[in-house]
C-alpha cells in the first residue's frame, strides 16, 4: 500500500490506549499489587520488597514444576556440561548441539517437527507475516482472522500481516462468521488460543471440520493447555489434530506447566521449519535458548513420561474441581487452570486485589487493555502443588470480599 495513503491507527492507537488505562495501573501499583521485586521463600510462597509474604495465586505454572528438583537440576547439569550460556551467533548459522538434541526430544514427545523460541511472542513476530505473506500456503497469501480475543503476542502482529495481505478480525469463537470467510475467500488462516489466558477454550470440533472442509489454516496459541492436560503433557489442540499436516501451526510456551523457559512451535513439515529458521526474525537472532534453559526443558521432558507426572495433572484437576465447589465462576467446570470474578470497574478489582495481597494471597486484577473496558476483573489460578486447606483458606477470604460488595460473578 502506497503510504501515502496509509490510514494511521488501523490496528492500534498507543496514545489512546495509555490515556485509558494508566490511571488504573498506577492505582494498582500503588497499592501494591504491580511492580512487585520477590524472593521465593518455598514452593509457591514469595515475599515483596514491603516485607509482605504471600501464596502466588495467579502462577502460571500450574503444575508447580518451576521448583521441580529435577529441572533444577537438569539447569546446572547442562550449564556445567556444556560450559557456557549459550552460543553468540545467529541459531541459523551455528547453534549448540544440545538445542538439536532438544528440539528432537520435544519433537518425538509432542508428535510433530518441533523448533523452540525464546518466547510464544518472539514465535508469533517471526512466523505470522510469513503466514501472511503466502509461502505456508502454496504461494497464495490467505485472508488472515485473527480471533477477538486472541492473546496480545499474536494481535500487535496485525499491521505486519497487513503489510502482506488483508487482515480481518472475527468474533470470538463464532464459527458462523469463519465458515462464511471461507466460504468467500480461497485461502484463510485463523489464528486464536486454544486456551485463552483471560478463560474459556477454542471450539476444537468446528475448527477441525473448517479446516477438513475448506482447507482453513489453523494458527494456534496452546501456552495454557501444554502440559496441564492431555497425554504426555500434549494440550488441547495438538490431540485434536491426529494428522499433524502443513495447514496447521501450534506454538505454545514452555515457561509454564512445563516449569521451563522459552517458547516452542509444532510445524507440519520440515519445509515450513526451514524456512522459519531462515527468514523468522525473532527466531534467528543472535539469542536462542541458553544451556541451562536447555537442560531443564530435557529434564521436564523425561519427567512427562513419567507417573509422577500424570499425578500432577490429576492433582491441579482435583484442585480445580475443589475451587468450583467453593466459588462460582463463569469457568466452573472447566479443566483448564483459570478462574476470572467479574467486577466490571477496574477500581473493583484492584480493590479486592488489594485487600487480597494484605492477606498474604497474591492474585491479579486484570483491567483494560488486557480486557475490554468495564469488563475487569479478578484473576486467580491453581497449581497441581497447592494443598486443599490453602485452597479453602483462599476461598473463604474471596467469598468474604465479594459478600460486602454484593458481588456475584
Amino acid at each position: 500500500m502506497d503510504q501515502a495513503t496509509h490510514a494511521v491507527n488501523t490496528f492500534t492507537n498507543y496514545r489512546k490506549l495509555i490515556s485509558l488505562a494508566d490511571h488504573d495501573w498506577r492505582i494498582a501499583e500503588s497499592g501494591k499489587i504491580a511492580g512487585l521485586n520477590v524472593e521465593v521463600n518455598g514452593d509457591n510462597r514469595l515475599s515483596d520488597q514491603f516485607g509482605r509474604s504471600f501464596h502466588h495465586f495467579c502462577t502460571t505454572s500450574y503444575l508447580g514444576l518451576d521448583h521441580h528438583p529435577a529441572l533444577l537440576e537438569g539447569a546446572m547439569t547442562a550449564l556445567r556440561e556444556i560450559g557456557t550460556l549459550r552460543i553468540a551467533s545467529s541459531r541459523n548459522r551455528c547453534k549448540l548441539a544440545a538445542l538439536d538434541h532438544y528440539e528432537t526430544e520435544l519433537s518425538d514427545l509432542f508428535g510433530a517437527s518441533c523448533l523452540s523460541t525464546l518466547s510464544c511472542t518472539a514465535a508469533s513476530a517471526g512466523i505470522l507475516p510469513l503466514l501472511a505473506s503466502g509461502v505456508f500456503t502454496q504461494g497464495r497469501s490467505p485472508l488472515m482472522a485473527f480471533d477477538r480475543l486472541a492473546h496480545y503476542s499474536m494481535n500487535h502482529l496485525k499491521s505486519a500481516c497487513a503489510d502482506e495481505t488483508r487482515v480481518v478480525t472475527c468474533p470470538h469463537n463464532d464459527m458462523d462468521f469463519l465458515e462464511d470467510l471461507c466460504k468467500q475467500h480461497t485461502s484463510v488462516a485463523y489464528i486464536a488460543d486454544g486456551a485463552y489466558s483471560m478463560g474459556g477454550v477454542a471450539d476444537m470440533d468446528s475448527l477441525v471440520y473448517l479446516k477438513e472442509r475448506y482447507g482453513l489454516f489453523l494458527y494456534l496459541d496452546d501456552s495454557h493447555a501444554l502440559s496441564a492436560v492431555g497425554t504426555f503433557g500434549a494440550g488441547l489442540v495438538r490431540p485434536r489434530i491426529p494428522v499433524f499436516d502443513d495447514r496447521c501451526l501450534i506454538v505454545a510456551s514452555l515457561a509454564k506447566s512445563f516449569g521451563a523457559s522459552g517458547g516452542l512451535v509444532m510445524l507440519g513439515s520440515e519445509r515450513q521449519k526451514k524456512l522459519i529458521q531462515r527468514y523468522g526474525g525473532p527466531n534467528n537472532w543472535s539469542q536462542s535458548l541458553n544451556s541451562a534453559a536447555i537442560g531443564a526443558g530435557r529434564a521436564s521432558i523425561q519427567l512427562h513420561r513419567t507417573a509422577e507426572f500424570g499425578a500432577l495433572q490429576e492433582k491441579l484437576q482435583a484442585n480445580i474441581q475443589l475451587f468450583d465447589s467453593l466459588v462460582r465462576t463463569g469457568q466452573h467446570g472447566s479443566d483448564m487452570a483459570i478462574r476470572l470474578i467479574r467486577c466490571g470497574d477496574a477500581s473493583l478489582a484492584n480493590s479486592i486485589a488489594i485487600e487480597l495481597a494484605n492477606l498474604g494471597f497474591f492474585t491479579s486484577a486484570v483491567f483494560f487493555p488486557v480486557v475490554a473496558q468495564r469488563q475487569a476483573a479478578l484473576r486467580m489460578t491453581l497449581r497441581a502443588d497447592m494443598e486443599p486447606a490453602l485452597i479453602r483458606q483462599f476461598c473463604g477470604h474471596v467469598t468474604d470480599l465479594l459478600h460486602t460488595r454484593n458481588i456475584v460473578d
